[in-house]
């Protein structure tokens, strides 16, 4: 009963965890966006490699 109950809590804490995730991961996608605009080449790199962060915290999870 307690290995269930632990179940439960992780994956409950999984789906929030990715709930935040994909948060995130709009943000820095409208950031990245606002750089290109801008032709701001540092904040495009600085995103890109938050984003490639976000993106593989989601495959741990198997959220993609």
């Amino acid at each position: 009963m307690k290995q269930l109950m632990n179940s439960v809590k992780k994956k409950a804490g999984d789906r929030e965890r990715t709930a935040v995730l994909r948060l995130e991961m709009d943000y820095e996608l409208a950031t990245l966006f606002d750089a290109m605009t801008e032709k701001n080449e540092e904040l495009k790199k600085q995103t890109k490699l938050k984003l490639e962060r976000i993106r593989q915290e989601l495959l741990r999870l198997k959220a993609l």
